[in-house]
Order: C-alpha cells, then sequence, then structure tokens
C-alpha cells in the first residue's frame, strides 16, 4: 500500500527553493515554474522554464524535486543537460529573440550578459562590445 504525504511547505515555499537553487547554479534566463505535489514521492515537482523578455517562455528545460517536508533539493536534472535544452531552445527562438530585444529598444536587454550569438558565446553588438548570452 502506497503512503500518501502531506506537504508541510506550500508550493509557493518549494517554488522559492527552486529559484534559489536556479540562481546559484544557472543564469538569470533560467526561471522556476509553478510547481506539482507528489504525495508517493513526497515531493514537489518544480519544472525549470527558459524565458526571455520580449518573448516569454521559450519551453521546458528541467525539473527540481523539492522535499515536502523540509524545503530542500532532492533531486534535479543536471545543470548541464538543462544549458544543452536551453541552447537548442535558443537555437529555435534566435531570430525572433533578437527582434523582440531590438523592437523593445530597452538598454537593460542589451546589458553584457546578453548576446546576439548565443547562449555562452562571445560577439559584439553595437559599439563592438563583448557580449556574453548567459545560457
Amino acid at each position: 500500500m502506497a503512503t500518501h504525504t502531506t506537504p508541510s511547505i506550500t508550493a509557493l515555499q518549494a517554488q522559492a527553493t527552486a529559484t534559489l537553487f536556479l540562481s546559484d547554479h544557472l543564469p538569470d534566463r533560467f526561471t522556476a515554474d509553478q510547481p506539482w505535489f507528489d504525495p508517493q514521492g513526497a515531493c514537489w515537482h518544480v519544472p525549470v522554464i527558459l524565458t526571455y523578455p520580449g518573448m516569454g517562455v521559450l519551453g521546458t528545460v528541467g525539473d527540481i524535486q523539492v522535499a515536502a517536508q523540509t524545503a530542500t533539493v532532492v533531486a534535479h536534472r543536471a545543470c548541464g543537460v538543462m544549458r544543452y535544452t536551453a541552447q537548442g531552445l535558443y537555437d529555435a527562438h534566435r531570430d525572433a529573440i533578437d527582434t523582440a530585444i531590438i523592437q523593445a529598444g530597452d538598454p537593460l536587454l542589451l546589458r553584457p550578459s546578453v548576446s546576439a550569438h548565443g547562449p555562452g558565446q562571445r560577439g559584439t553588438r553595437g559599439g563592438g562590445s563583448d557580449y556574453t548570452d548567459p545560457l
């Protein structure tokens, strides 16, 4: 017979735990989405999504599992795998991302951590300064 656990932390607390994990291990384009509770596993599953300003969500790149009783990360998709998946999403949406940044005309979107050349790649934009995408 399966044991079902009632969580002692809320979905919001699980999402906050996942967000802290992401901020410690991955760039700001990786975001914790809405958690769902797994009573048999006694954990919250928090999807990890890739987002870009002006574009919104590009897709899901992984999952973080947060213990329902202790608010600790108990499992997650490897960060390297999430980066690899994100690269594929970025490549598929590159033109739309560049268009959204240009149309926004927001200098914050063109800060040194963002590149038109893809996640983790260096290149020049505008006045010849180097930019690196946060993936």
